[in-house]
């Protein structure tokens, strides 16, 4: 699987996860719940799965190989996709403040809640089928093989970074827990991941 395949995997599994999100942001907000905790577990996945590991692949080595082969870095595609990713983290940034927060949640925190979840989902759904429409696509056209496969090797040594500490296997059995308790029921298996599994997680 080349990096690029490898990375509209971890697409799918971020799709269940935000699915399993707004799942639990509505039944927050229909019983009147209050769980702190298990908002802290989805930001947690939220921040170093989908943000620090796969973003972090996208920005740091797909975008920037995209750059050396002649994309404007803060126009165009790219320049859109980089915005996006900041406007999830300001939106997680709402989560992780609800999460963190030293008092239980107020029928507006609830509402708040629901908001800042829904807005995150619609936001990453659009932003997932930019990426793997229209972005994927034309880096695979436009960079040479050389520089695709040099795109591989450097996001293998990215994820051997975190493998040794057991990070990879935390982070898809914290997925798995959050999807077996607040996932929709749907016909769609998320993907599984090995251990070690792929140069891109």
């Amino acid at each position: 699987m080349d990096a690029v395949e490898i990375l509209m995997n971890e697409h799918r599994l971020i799709e269940h996860a935000i699915e399993a999100l707004v799942a639990f942001a509505d039944e927050v907000r229909r019983k009147g719940a209050d769980d702190r905790a298990e908002l802290g577990r989805f930001v947690t996945f939220i921040r170093d799965f989908a943000d620090t590991r796969h973003h972090g692949k996208e920005e740091k080595i797909l975008f920037a190989a995209m750059v050396e082969a002649g994309f404007p870095d803060r126009s165009g595609p790219i320049g859109v996709m980089l915005h996006e990713h900041d406007q999830g983290r300001v939106l997680v940034g709402i989560l992780a403040e609800l999460a963190g927060q030293a008092t239980p949640w107020s029928g507006d925190d609830r509402q708040r809640l629901a908001r800042a979840a829904n807005g995150y989902a619609e936001l990453l759904r659009a932003h997932i089928h930019k990426e793997d429409a229209v972005l994927y696509p034309m880096a695979g056209q436009h960079l040479s093989p050389a520089r695709m496969a040099r795109v591989g090797a450097d996001c293998e040594r990215y994820e051997a970074e975190t493998a040794g500490s057991g990070e990879h296997d935390r982070l898809h059995r914290l997925a798995g827990e959050l999807l077996a308790r607040h996932a929709p029921l749907t016909g769609d298996a998320p993907p599984r991941h090995a251990a070690g599994a792929g140069c891109c997680g």
